[in-house]
């Protein structure tokens, strides 16, 4: 979806017409408890003319074997008899003990829960996706460094105005 009804919140080469309350109203066109259930939630910024003729990021041959070496671990953690052996269908249960924090880890969470409003179910995604970072990573644990990177992924959980 567009950051705001004109489509240029965020954009250096054209400015916002929106004001606060209207962004509000647009992004809030969204329910909360869906917005839970997606994981990821990534701003993508207007690229210039230079970004889009830049070389490309990482190329699939580099990139599919992190995945594939991330997914056999989650199969070897869930078992061959798991209907889905992915980070993204842990239970609650699973998550105490396939997600368990550091302290720091455990503080950045708490924090990023009070300051950005997340619900419980907001709780569980950003475990899964810092679990799964952890994974692409090959780390045996989940560090803070995984949790940091999975609350930058829920963008649409930050308030604009808090």
């Amino acid at each position: 979806m567009n950051p705001c009804p004109c489509g240029h919140l965020g954009d250096p080469r054209h400015a916002c017409t929106c004001l606060s309350p209207l962004i509000e109203r647009y992004r809030g066109r969204i329910s909360g408890p869906l917005l839970d259930r997606i994981d990821l939630h990534v701003e993508m910024p207007a690229l210039s003319l230079r970004e889009l003729r830049a070389a490309p990021g990482e190329p699939s041959s580099v990139v599919g074997p992190r995945i594939a070496a991330a997914r056999a671990v989650q199969l070897a953690r869930f078992g061959p008899a798991c209907p889905t052996p992915v980070n993204a269908a842990m239970a609650h249960e699973d998550l105490r003990r396939h997600c368990r924090l550091d302290n720091p880890g455990q503080r950045l969470l708490d924090d990023a829960f009070e300051k950005l409003g997340l619900s419980a179910r907001a709780l569980d995604r950003i475990l899964k996706v810092g679990r799964t970072l952890a994974d692409l990573e090959g780390a045996p644990s989940l560090r803070q460094a995984h949790v940091a990177e999975a609350i930058q992924y829920r963008a649409l959980d930050r308030r604009l105005s808090g």
